[in-house]
C-alpha cells in the first residue's frame, strides 16, 4: 500500500488553512509543512497539524525537499508569480490558488518557465468540482437539455459593508473580477469551451477594487454553426441574489435557486426538497428535482493524488488558467472601452 501524499503549504490563511489544509486531511493525506510569518497562523498551524515543520520562508521549505511531495501555494494573488518562480527555480512540483497571476502575460510566463524546467503544476479551479457544476456536465452530456444555448451564473451576495481583507483593497490583484471571475469563467469554458469575445461592465461600488461584475462570452460555434453564449454575475451589493445558475438548452432548463446554503428570493420553490436534491430540470412551470452527485471539492486533491503517482491526468491543465486570464483581460479592455472585445 502507497504512503498517503505529504503537502507544502505556502500561506496559512483563509485559502491555506479554511480551504487547502481541511481538503487535505478529508483526503486522507498529510500536511508535513507550513510557511507563514504570522504568530497566530504559526500557532494554528501547529495546533492543526503538530507533526509539520513551520517556516518563516519559502527558502527554508524548499531547503527541505525530500519532506514533501508537491507544494500547495495558497498566498495572496499578488505573490503567486514570485512564489511560483521560487519554486519551480527549486525543482519542485506544486498546486497553486487560482487566479494563476494578475494578468494573462504572467500567467503565460509561469506556464513557460514551468516547462522549461519540467516542474509539474496545476492550478486550484476547485469550482470545477461544485455539486452543480458535476451534475450540469452531466445533464449537458446525457442530451437531457437538448442544445444548449444560454449559460447563466451567479456569484452575487448582500454584503454592504465590505470585509478589510487585501481581496477588497489590492488594486492590481484584488477584486471581484479577479477572485470570483476566475471561477465564474473557467467554469464556463470546462463547460462549453473556448471564448471567442466577451462584453463586461465592471464598477466599484463600495470597495477601491471593483465589487460589481458583468460579462458576456461568446463562445466558438459548433459544426453545426451554432453558438453558446454565457453570461456571468459576480457583486457584493446584490440585496436580491439571482437564481446561481441557469442553463436553457431547447428541449429543457437547469435552474439552481441557492448556493452554499445562501437563500435567494427564488430559493424558495421548495425549499425542502431543494436542500436534499441539486436543481431542477424545467420545463416551463414544470419543474423536476434534480438527484444531486457524488464527490466534490475533496476530489481534486484525490486526482492530485493520482495525478503525482502517473495514474492520472493533471487536475486542471495551466494552460486552460491562462485561457481565463486572458478572458479576464479582455473583459477590463471592454468595461473601459464600453465594446465587445475579442480573446
Amino acid at each position: 500500500m502507497s504512503l498517503p501524499a505529504r503537502f507544502a503549504i505556502i500561506g496559512y490563511g483563509s485559502a491555506g488553512r479554511g480551504i487547502h489544509s481541511r481538503l487535505i486531511r478529508e483526503a486522507g493525506f498529510l500536511v508535513t509543512a507550513i510557511v507563514t510569518r504570522d504568530e497566530g497562523r504559526k500557532r494554528a498551524a501547529t495546533e492543526d497539524w503538530p507533526a509539520a515543520a513551520v517556516y518563516d520562508e519559502i527558502s527554508e521549505l524548499i531547503a527541505h525537499p525530500d519532506d514533501f511531495d508537491v507544494i500547495v501555494i495558497a498566498s495572496p494573488s499578488g505573490r503567486h508569480v514570485a512564489h511560483a518562480e521560487q519554486v519551480i527555480d527549486a525543482g519542485l512540483a506544486f498546486v497553486i490558488e487560482k487566479p494563476l497571476a494578475p494578468t494573462a502575460l504572467q500567467a503565460s510566463d509561469i506556464v513557460d518557465r514551468a516547462a522549461k524546467a519540467r516542474v509539474p503544476f496545476t492550478v486550484f479551479q476547485n469550482r470545477r468540482w461544485d455539486a452543480e457544476q458535476l451534475t450540469a456536465r452531466r445533464l449537458i452530456e446525457s442530451g437531457e437539455l437538448g442544445r444548449v444555448h444560454t449559460f447563466e451564473r451567479r456569484w452575487e451576495r448582500w454584503r454592504p459593508t465590505p470585509q478589510q481583507r487585501w481581496k477588497e483593497n489590492d488594486p492590481i490583484a484584488g477584486g471581484l473580477l479577479l477572485d470570483l471571475g476566475s471561477h465564474l469563467v473557467d467554469s464556463a469554458t470546462d463547460l462549453f469551451g473556448r471564448v471567442e469575445s466577451v462584453y463586461a461592465e465592471i464598477r466599484s461600488l463600495t470597495t477601491p477594487t471593483e465589487d460589481d461584475v458583468f460579462m458576456t462570452l461568446y463562445h466558438s460555434p459548433r459544426a453545426d454553426g451554432s453558438a453558446v453564449i454565457s453570461r456571468l454575475w459576480g457583486g457584493s451589493l446584490v440585496g436580491a441574489p439571482g437564481p446561481r445558475t441557469r442553463i436553457l438548452g431547447d428541449k429543457a432548463a437547469y435552474l439552481v435557486t441557492q448556493f452554499e446554503a445562501e437563500p435567494t428570493p427564488y430559493s424558495r420553490l421548495d425549499e425542502a426538497v431543494e436542500a436534499e436534491h441539486q436543481g431542477w430540470i424545467a420545463r416551463g412551470d414544470e419543474l423536476t428535482a434534480v438527484e444531486p452527485p457524488s464527490g466534490g471539492h475533496v476530489d481534486f486533491y484525490h486526482a492530485v493524488n493520482d495525478w503525482l503517482r502517473d495514474r492520472g491526468p493533471v487536475p486542471v491543465d495551466p494552460r486552460d488558467a491562462v485561457r481565463t486570464i486572458n478572458v479576464l483581460d479582455a473583459a477590463r479592455i471592454s468595461a473601459r472601452e464600453g465594446r465587445r472585445v475579442s480573446v
